[in-house]
């Protein structure tokens, strides 16, 4: 980075390093860790120990991993003050592209993998281009955008569910192939950890240096925080909200096909579940509606939260209806809550 660079740096809003900033961060998290144990204790005494069977935390941390993942692009996204709606739809999309290449066009799986990491990539971009250069609010692009991936997700699927256990009449697979695909899901770990705990916790430190040791991360937070100072200070705006855009679509990927892998089924509307509780875990754990805060710890409190609570729900066989109720108060209090620390903070 050269002088001039260093010097508009110096003047795009920085993030808030104050000994304020860290002590609300702390009595975040703090916060957050308190009402997961409570939590916690709650569903374990409700369902007479059930909850904290082995095997059924096992499978609450396999969930809490796939909304940690995409989580974690989502963070991206919201620091830089932009929101994307379109992951959910996007999620489903990219299980189903590699499964259709792979089981019905006789793609290679490795192609087939590689072909859905490009049609994020894709997607990304056209949210970022319709957001930045053509200038419609993200909510709106990102709307529109799910509402279009979710069509084409079903015009190349024939609106089919596809397994590599069971391909398309006169298609075969190479067990070989379906062995190397399982097993980006369901290698052997010690205690029976689920494999997608490991991914989550590779990304989850790519993401911690990305947002807090790096200068992108650094300029993301000055984007979010300040975008007008931002612009005055001569910072790429619109190419780092392009990487936003791009980052979430990806790790979106990559939890669908890791899902894919474990569940061993694609299905069209695979992820739209998963847009309220990815979008409230990672607002609970502090990422700001209004840009330039969010919060790798953070993001993985929020989503082990969420993960219990829909585990818990279902445990108890509350009906889905009671979930979706509960799903939407948690959404809204999230949602009230990053207004009203952000106003607290004003106050302050």
């Amino acid at each position: 980075m050269n002088a001039s660079e260093s010097r508009a740096t110096a003047h795009a809003a920085p993030p808030d390093f104050s000994v304020k900033h860290f002590s609300r961060t702390f009595a975040r998290i703090g916060g957050l860790l308190l009402t997961v144990a409570l939590v916690m204790a709650v569903f374990s005494i409700i369902s007479g120990g059930l909850f904290l069977v082995p095997d059924n935390l096992l499978g609450l941390l396999r969930y809490m991993s796939t909304l940690a993942i995409i989580g974690f692009g989502l963070t991206t996204v919201l620091i830089v003050g932009e929101i994307d709606l379109s992951f959910a739809n996007l999620y489903g999309l990219s299980a189903m592209m590699t499964a259709v290449a792979w089981l019905n066009w006789g793609w290679p799986v490795w192609a087939a993998i590689l072909l859905s990491l490009v049609v994020a990539l894709l997607v990304g971009l056209f949210n970022a281009f319709f957001t930045t250069v053509v200038g419609i609010p993200s909510f709106i692009a990102t709307l529109g955008s799910s509402t279009l991936i979710f069509g084409v997700t079903l015009l190349i699927s024939g609106a089919q569910r596809f397994a590599p256990a069971s391909p398309p009449t006169g298609k075969t697979v190479d067990p070989g192939e379906v062995d190397f695909f399982r097993s980006l899901s369901n290698g052997q770990l010690p205690f029976g950890i689920p494999m997608q705990v490991i991914w989550m916790i590779g990304i989850a430190a790519i993401f911690w240096v990305l947002l807090n040791l790096s200068l992108f991360g650094f300029r993301l937070k000055a984007i979010g925080g300040n975008e007008t100072a931002a612009r005055y200070a001569r910072l790429p705006v619109r190419r780092y909200k392009f990487y936003a855009f791009m980052i979430v679509a990806v790790v979106t990927a990559i939890a669908a096909l890791l899902d894919f892998s474990f569940i061993g089924s694609a299905q069209p509307g695979a992820g739209q579940a998963l847009l309220f509780p990815a979008f409230a875990a990672v607002v609970i754990g502090g990422a700001s509606l209004s840009g330039g805060q969010g919060s790798v710890i953070g993001t993985l409190l929020g989503a082990l939260l969420l993960a219990i609570i829909a585990n818990g729900l279902a445990l108890l066989a509350a009906g889905p209806f009671v979930q979706q109720m509960f799903l939407g108060v948690v959404t809204i209090g999230a949602v009230v809550l990053d207004r009203f620390s952000r106003n607290w903070g004003k106050v302050r």
